[in-house]
């Protein structure tokens, strides 16, 4: 993001504050702003990947940097805003983000950046936001290696990941518990995201009817997927047997909501039922799936959609494998495949390392 004139004054800020994704839409419409952009700074490794980065084994921060005109946004308020996007007492990442590569800091560019930094740290402590000490540093900037090229603007390119990634990670959540009330004034929802109170009327409980949180074009959902995935994911309609796309797929990588993108399945849960569906022992994340009683068809079932993007998925059954015994007989029309080769080009990279570590 840029919007820029050559006679601005122009100074720099680098924030870690885990995803970086979630680290450019709190700064990136202010007036002052230059630019902001994701990378990765503070480690040793000269132009580390993504890939590198979130291994732990270059030493790196996923962080922001912001160029701005000082005299329209000074830097204090750009610490201000990024004390209120982190959790400040969390040394081991960010909320569901765990590693080094998702710890906080503040890297000062110059003596007055650091003095302003090391100030506003003592106030923070004084108002007593957090019951546990704040351990964010405040380090010398280094290096800083731009991110890739389909990380910057995330959430420009991929508004509804973006959006669920936001949503599960807790980030919003904690935001808003710990400053609602706090001196330095409520924190409002982001542009664009569904407010507390939204999000709390828009879940459903277990057994009753979904309302989805992503509003739907049906226009452009005809002319974006094929009759049978708008027939199985918006009127409830079944795909045939052995018939169907990923029923017999052996690959590595997940599966997501064909509509809505969010994150459904991994192949290290599928299995090979012998309905002729994908079947899976559980969900990647619990709260992307709700379920409700479906007695169509003379029979009492427990149908499973997707969480915000309300797709019929399929149903969910107890007759499948040991631990859990569940079996998620899913059609292949409302699931978009991603191989695990192709997550980070896809935005969903954050999924690489359960198939480098196991789960």
């Amino acid at each position: 993001m840029e919007k820029s004139t050559p006679e601005e004054k122009q100074e720099r800020a680098t924030f870690a504050g885990g995803c970086f994704w979630c680290m450019v839409t709190p700064f990136e419409e202010m007036d002052g702003i230059i630019r902001v952009v994701s990378g990765y700074t503070g480690g040793k490794t000269e132009n580390p990947t993504y890939e590198e980065v979130c291994a732990d084994r270059t030493g790196h921060y996923e962080a922001v940097q912001i160029t701005f005109n000082p005299d329209v946004l000074p830097y204090k308020k750009l610490l201000d805003i990024y004390w209120q996007q982190i959790d400040p007492t969390d040394p081991g990442g960010q909320f569901h983000d765990r590693g080094s590569s998702y710890r906080t800091a503040i890297f000062f560019h110059n003596e007055a950046q650091r003095e302003t930094a090391e100030a506003s740290k003592r106030a923070l402590e004084r108002e007593g936001v957090f019951a546990k000490p704040i351990v964010t540093p405040i380090l010398p900037a280094g290096p800083f290696y731009l991110a890739e090229e389909y990380h910057q603007d995330y959430h420009k390119k991929n508004p509804i990941r973006y959006g669920l990634y936001r949503l599960g990670s807790g980030r919003d959540a904690f935001i808003a518990h710990h400053w609602k009330k706090s001196v330095r004034g409520k924190v409002q929802p982001e542009k664009g995201q569904p407010s507390k109170d939204q999000l709390a009327k828009d879940q459903p409980a277990k057994s009753q009817p979904v309302k989805g949180t992503m509003e739907k074009d049906h226009s452009d959902l005809r002319q974006r997927l094929t009759p049978i995935q708008y027939e199985v994911t918006q009127n409830n309609a079944t795909e045939p047997p052995f018939r169907n796309e990923f029923w017999d797929n052996k690959r590595e990588g997940i599966y997501v909501d064909i509509v809505s993108g969010e994150p459904l399945f991994s192949s290290l849960e599928k299995f090979d039922s012998g309905c002729g569906w994908p079947s899976f022992t559980q969900p990647l994340h619990e709260e992307n799936i709700a379920e409700r009683n479906d007695s169509s068809h003379g029979m009492i079932r427990t149908e499973v959609r997707s969480r915000n993007g309300d797709s019929h998925l399929g149903h969910v059954f107890d007759d499948g494998p040991a631990p859990g015994g569940l079996r998620y007989c899913i059609n292949s029309a409302a699931l978009r495949f991603i191989p695990k080769e192709d997550l980070e080009k896809e935005g969903y990279g954050d999924y690489r390392r359960l198939f480098e570590r196991g789960r």
